[in-house]
């Protein structure tokens, strides 16, 4: 651990994030306030003055990134601060400094009071005596952005310790979220993503006309953000009288609808609030209203007593979804939820066979759903380049606003520009593109 008293002042932050597009949201709202203090920031592992760890605690996994990402830190900067926060260390809590060297632990709660703890820590020095401004290419902020617009969930499914981690529910009101947006569009940014724990409920805790629609609608008719995503609802959430939103092309056509199992019989014991035929409807209702949408997922394998026949059951609806993407990952045993209590726990080369074969699936529905752009023209926010190999041109990347990701050789400067293109051709991640004459 680090003598926090050591003359260390700090010029440039690394701000490191796992985990959701919530966690996302923050890190961008503790980038700007220490931009304001005068610092530099960075997104990724690099050598600093300090470091703000955002971990998340979804999976044993991502405790275990969040303790490397520690570890990196100190390799890459033996004298800087490292503070740690986000959900790891709000279950984990101040046993974390011991366990990992960490020299601050921040749980959620006190999440906005990182940047001021930091800054108590290790005083800033502005960059020739003013407050420093990174270039426009040196991060995301400028291209696309997230809002929290909700955090916390009262669901209590028996995998999930999110709970636990965010505590209940909790809107921003629709107009705090409405100024969010318009500074980030004041900022030039292209793309609001806006985010929550739980977003289809929002505004449960704010009275009656607060729900989704009501946000969607301010967003749409007091701002002019060229395209709001809006995408992680659950398959209840979903209604005609939402989906008639999309009639406005500045909503992005991607729809993340959680299934987390295809087998009636495992959503029950997961405490799940649908059924697959729920899911059907959804589904239906998305893809009639809103054509060409894309829809993607995350699914569990593995949960406590699953049975082959039940995995069956979700490979089979998994095939018959038509995902643009999956999040396909292995149950992961979580303290301060009941799934932990279960038996029948699936064995860990179960999971593992499993886990391959729902991967499988997930890029052949994910190749299927690219395959159908190829010849066709989309609209694409270009997001950074790639070097320019030898006697080449550098490699742009963007996204549709279905959420796949566009490779574009070009000497043109294209960062947080919207242009269209043609689709080409599938690569490995996304597809390849020209641009229109």
């Amino acid at each position: 651990m680090t003598d926090p008293l050591a003359p260390n002042p700090i010029q440039t932050v690394a701000i490191l994030t796992l985990g959701c597009k919530l966690n996302q949201a923050e890190s961008e709202s503790m980038a700007r306030e220490l931009v304001a203090a005068g610092c530099r920031v960075v997104d990724r592992p690099a050598a600093a003055d300090a470091f703000i760890i955002n971990t998340c605690s979804v999976t044993h996994v991502a405790d275990r990134k969040s303790r490397h990402l520690v570890r990196l830190a100190r390799r890459l900067s033996p004298g800087a601060a490292v503070v740690l926060t986000g959900c790891y260390a709000e279950t984990a809590g101040q046993s974390l400094r011991e366990l990992t060297g960490a020299d601050l632990v921040v749980d959620n709660r006190d999440k906005t009071e990182v940047v001021r703890r930091l800054l108590a820590l290790r005083p800033p020095v502005c960059h020739d005596g003013a407050a420093f401004r990174p270039p426009a290419e040196a991060g995301r902020l400028r291209t696309r952005a997230f809002v929290k617009a909700q955090e916390g969930c009262n669901d209590v499914c028996a995998f999930c310790i999110v709970p636990f981690t965010r505590g209940r529910e909790r809107s921003v009101p629709v107009a705090e979220v409405v100024a969010a947006v318009r500074a980030r569009e004041a900022e030039g940014v292209q793309e609001v993503v806006i985010t929550g724990t739980q977003l289809g409920a929002y505004g449960r805790d704010l009275g009656s006309g607060q729900g989704p629609y009501a946000l969607i609608r301010a967003l749409l008719a007091e701002t002019a953000v060229p395209r709001i995503r809006f995408s992680s609802l659950q398959p209840q959430d979903i209604n005609e009288r939402l989906l008639a939103l999309w009639e406005d092309p500045r909503l992005c056509r991607h729809f993340h609808l959680a299934l987390q199992s295809g087998s009636d019989t495992t959503l029950r014991r997961m405490r799940r609030r649908y059924t697959l035929d729920r899911y059907r409807q959804a589904l239906a209702l998305i893809r009639s209203h809103v054509p060409e949408a894309a829809v993607t997922t995350d699914v569990m394998v593995g949960f406590p007593g699953e049975t082959e026949g039940e995995f069956q059951e979700t490979e089979a609806f998994c095939r018959e979804a038509g995902f643009a993407g999956m999040h396909v990952f292995p149950y992961s045993r979580r303290p301060h939820t009941t799934a932990n209590l279960l038996r029948e726990h699936v064995p860990e080369p179960v999971k593992k066979e499993r886990l391959a074969r729902l991967l499988a699936v997930a890029r052949e529905s994910a190749r299927a759903f690219r395959s159908r752009l190829v010849g066709r023209t989309a609209s694409v926010l270009w997001e950074e380049a790639q070097p320019a190999p030898a006697g080449g041109l550098p490699v742009w990347e963007g996204l549709t606003d279905t959420y796949v990701r566009v490779f574009l050789p070009s000497g043109q400067g294209l960062r947080n520009r919207l242009t269209a293109v043609r689709v080409l051709g599938l690569t490995d991640e996304g597809v390849l593109a020209e641009p229109l004459p």
